[in-house]
This record gives structure tokens, sequence and C-alpha cells, in this order.
């Protein structure tokens, strides 16, 4: 269906790429924003933060646009799971990463993530059975990761513990994406009621930890505290109805492939704000990662059938 849509401005088909693009570059900007926070908030902290400003920004949405919040508890459950695996878990380790890494390693790993989703959607959804050029495109991103990592150097000066919680917070988002993709979306939710559950839990979950040990120093300086906003509004609240509605329009594939852009703009953001360094291999791995990515989802066929 191409038909042209006067609300949006884009063909029905095509209406998610909006959407698509804003994600991109709000979860890119993120790394850059995570790394502000920690001026003054611990990785609890900053997970709580984002999580309870996005939800705050989606219950004023919901209710400007009249959204009932799904009452049905196996939804709860299910978006419950959903909010500990793409909310909970990967924001506390991503915050706890970037004490020790720089925000562009940590954009970059992230490009992973659909990786991750491609594995996930074939271990969960078992009837799909895998075909040789996903599991060529796995093995051509996991060497692309192999790269990123300079393992020819040892990891360099990165530590392995702190490397570890970035792989450990793509796989959730991995895993998150074939949940809901299984879960959630058969129920077929309005975008803002899911997104809107979803970090409701999120912050829930994470509140006793910000009383407990959320601050870590009493200094609220401009740019750290407007980034924390910003991550907050855009990057935990409208970005989450933007990926309901990729899912939604596009399918999970394609919302997890919007990590093709926020590693490009993490890098420009780490460099041009933080002045980080990056390496030849980090991008040159990245881009191998994007191909396998690429293979692994279907979108780049190396072999056509006759």
């Amino acid at each position: 269906d191409r038909r042209f849509d006067p609300d949006r401005g884009l063909s029905v088909k095509n209406k998610w790429l909006l959407s698509y693009i804003l994600l991109g570059i709000t979860w890119g900007m993120s790394f850059l924003f995570i790394k502000q926070g920690l001026e003054f908030l611990t990785p609890i902290g900053v997970a709580f933060g984002r999580c309870a400003l996005g939800a705050i920004t989606l219950i004023i949405v919901a209710n400007l646009k009249k959204v009932q919040l799904p009452k049905d508890p196996k939804i709860w459950g299910h978006l419950l799971v959903v909010a500990l695996l793409l909310n909970v878990i990967p924001g506390v380790l991503f915050a706890l990463a970037e004490t020790k890494v720089t925000s562009i390693l940590a954009g970059i790993i992230n490009a992973v993530t659909p990786l991750m989703t491609v594995l996930f959607i074939l271990l969960i959804h078992r009837e799909d059975k895998p075909k040789p050029m996903q599991l060529f495109g796995l093995a051509i991103g996991f060497i692309g990761v192999m790269i990123v990592m300079g393992i020819w150097n040892g990891l360099g000066s990165n530590p392995l513990g702190y490397v570890l919680c970035l792989f450990a917070a793509v796989t959730c988002y991995g895993i998150s994406f074939a949940y809901s993709r299984r879960f959630v979306m058969p129920y077929k939710l309005e975008p803002t009621a899911a997104a809107t559950m979803q970090l409701i839990w999120a912050t829930i979950v994470l509140m006793p930890g910000f009383f407990i040990d959320g601050i870590a120093k009493d200094e609220y300086r401009l740019v750290p505290v407007v980034s924390m906003l910003i991550m907050g509004v855009f990057g935990s609240g409208f970005a989450y109805i933007w990926n309901f509605q990729i899912i939604r329009d596009a399918g999970s594939a394609i919302a997890s492939s919007v990590t093709f852009v926020t590693p490009v703009v993490a890098v420009i953001a780490g460099i041009i704000f933080l002045g980080e360094e990056i390496t030849w291999y980090e991008p040159v791995g990245a881009l191998i990662v994007l191909f396998g990515a690429a293979i692994a989802q279907e979108r780049i066929k190396l072999f056509s059938r006759p």
C-alpha cells in the first residue's frame, strides 16, 4: 500500500521512516548524554533518571492523546519483561561501562544489536529455520566485533569487565526485540500505551536503587542536567513511541537496525563534544559488523537464486 498519508507526508508503506531517523539520532546522542549524566549521577541514577523522565513525558502524552493504558495483567507481565530487557538492565550496564570506556566504543558496540536480534529471533521462534546466509552474516558480524575490540591488542586499554557489560546490554536488546515480536506485538497495542507502561515498570524497578545510591555528588552543572533531561524526554520518552511504531509498521528486524545509524552519531558526538579519540580499527570493525547484520537480516543478498 503506497497511498499518500497527508498527516505524515509519507507513503503509508514508508511512514515509519521519519521515526526511524529521529530514533537513530536520538539514541546515537544518548551515549554522549550518559557520559554527561555520570558527572553527578551513579550508573543506577542515570538509568533511573532517563526512565523516570521518559515515563513522565509519556504519561503526559498519553493523557493528551486520551490513550488508555493496557489493563490485562498478562500484558503488564510481558511489558515488565520488555522493560527489564530494554531499559533497566541495559540502562545500568551502559552507564556502568561508560565510567571506564569511551562513549564512542559504547555506541559502536551497540551496533551489535541487529546481530543479537537475528540470533534470538532464530532461537525464540524455533519455527523460523536459520538460513545459511543468516548464519554466514552472524559469523561475519562477530568477526567485526573482534576487530572493533582490537582483539590482537588484548582489548588495549578497555577493561574486560566493562566491555562485557556492553555486550551483556546489547544481548538484552536482542532478546527484547525477539520477545516483543512473540509476546507483545500480537496484542496490537497502541505504541504510546505500550511505551508508557514499559517505562512506568522500568521506573518502579529502578526507584529503590536510585534512593539507595543514585547521586554521585551534589553538583548540578547546566550541561549534565540538560543532557539528562534531553535523554529522558526524547531518548527514553518519545523514542520508545517511535520504536514501537517502527516495530508495528516495519517489523522487529528493521526496528533493531536503527543501530546502523546510532554508531555514526555516537562517533561524531564523542569526537566533537567530548574530544574522544578513535582508533582505525573501531570504525572498520563497525562497518564489518553492520555488513554482517545486513546479510543476516537478508538486506544484502550475496547470492541470488536463479
